[in-house]
């Protein structure tokens, strides 16, 4: 853990470190480049044969796609179901609706929002099986009303997935489901192979080759965000719970390499009391490699002259969880604009919104934030203007038509209107 203090002669340039912008390491760029390219080409060949040298199993063609639908347990339905539900309602909230109006001209205008037909769906397996990426990513994708929701997720060496995962899956709306990740996986929901159709839009979280990947093929299909490993800054003063602090901490930090945690304060004894209590949580915590690795490599205690400047710190670096404990904490986050989502109070723990709470939580990584929201089911529509205009109508707008023609040199389009109210005229007339 590094502890910085605003009294250090190098706390500025330190704290100068903390802010970010998203850019792909060169060797990632490149790799990712030549995955996508050769899937594009040579489609499941290509498919299979990365997703085997990058640590998956050797798989055929034909296995690539999981038709199973398994069991659970009571205790695990009961959880998925009521993320589920909290999900969809949170969405349903959110989907934008067909509206119209008229113009000064009288001409009607309006918006029309589709779900897009066939989308793509990435959740990371990794370490650990991300059931609630799941429901965060599929359920949005289902409340929209999307007809075909394509997921890939990689199964370990041996071929095997989550049967929880598989299971969240199909009950949250997935209506195809292949065991490939990665770069290579991205290619495929992007080009296609003699497998897998390709999609409209690509959604998920995923590490730095999948977002770049992403990336690399924006434009081939549309993109969600680029969420990309965990982060948290925890925002307190002395009034807060260094205990629920360093859970909070150390439960982000288990997502391993990449993740981030900064933890800021003007209390000189809540920073310590913070310290003591991640070390001694610690000792009793399973994932103590992917641990010990974000705390010795990415982890800041922070002691702020202020917590305004408590505030700059966290809006620069633009984290994907901001958790605020402190005695004014409505006006602190009124001052938070770049955080993916906003924790309110000692009992609102990030992982509620992980699990549960209804925002999906794909979120904004990397410096993301100060561009990117959080995923949102509205992702998941696809936007259309309407316009009608009468004879009336046109009347009113012919003029400032063929104006805008002639300022632009583009007499056709002037001559596309007038064509009409000329006829119109003659045929009234």
């Amino acid at each position: 853990m590094r502890i910085l203090r605003h009294s250090d002669p190098q706390f500025g340039a330190d704290v100068a470190g903390l802010q970010r912008k998203a850019a792909p390491h060169p060797e990632v760029e490149k790799t990712v480049r030549d995955v996508l390219h050769r899937v594009r080409a040579e489609g499941d060949s290509a498919l299979l044969e990365f997703t085997h040298r990058f640590g998956g199993p050797r798989l055929t063609a034909s296995a690539l796609r999981i038709a199973t639908s398994p069991q659970v347990d009571l205790r695990t339905r009961a959880a998925i179901s009521a993320a589920h539900a909290n999900v969809s309602a949170f969405a349903r909230k959110s989907l934008r609706k067909p509206w119209s109006m008229k113009n000064a001209q009288g001409a009607v205008v309006g918006e029309r929002f589709d779900p897009f037909q066939r989308v793509g769906i990435y959740v990371p397996g990794g370490t650990a099986p991300l059931v609630s990426t799941a429901v965060m990513t599929v359920t949005l994708a289902a409340t929209a009303g999307v007809p075909e929701i394509v997921v890939t997720t990689p199964s370990d060496r041996e071929g095997k997935l989550s049967d929880a995962l598989l299971y969240a899956l199909r009950f949250c709306g997935a209506t195809e489901i292949y065991q490939v990740g990665g770069a290579q996986a991205i290619a495929a929901l992007a080009y296609g192979t003699q497998t897998i159709a390709p999609v409209q839009k690509i959604f998920g979280p995923g590490n730095a080759y999948v977002v770049e990947a992403k990336r690399q093929v924006f434009g081939q299909v549309a993109i969600d965000l680029l969420p990309g490993p965990s982060e948290i800054f925890v925002l307190a003063d002395s009034s807060a719970n260094p205990a629920w602090i360093a859970a909070d901490l150390l439960a982000q930090a288990e997502h391993g390499k990449g993740s981030a945690i900064i933890f800021a304060t003007n209390s000189a004894r809540l920073l310590t009391a913070v310290e003591q209590a991640i070390r001694t949580q610690l000792a009793t915590l399973s994932r103590q490699e992917a641990l010990a690795g974000v705390l010795e490599k990415d982890c800041a205690l922070i002691l702020v002259k202020t917590l305004k400047d408590g505030v700059r710190l966290a809006n620069d670096f633009a984290p994907e969880h901001i958790a605020i404990i402190a005695k004014d904490e409505e006006a602190i986050a009124s001052q938070i604009t770049t955080a993916g989502a906003i924790f309110l109070g000692g009992y609102s723990p990030v992982a509620a919104g992980d699990f549960l709470a209804g925002p999906s939580h794909t979120l904004p990584t990397g410096g993301g934030g100060k561009s990117f929201p959080g995923l949102t089911v509205d992702m998941f529509q696809r936007r259309t203007s309407l316009v009608r205009l009468d004879a009336k109508s046109l009347g009113r707008s012919v003029e400032t038509i063929t104006t805008f023609g002639e300022l632009e040199g583009l007499d056709a389009h002037g001559r596309s209107a007038s064509i009409r109210f000329d006829q119109a005229s003659r045929l009234s007339g």
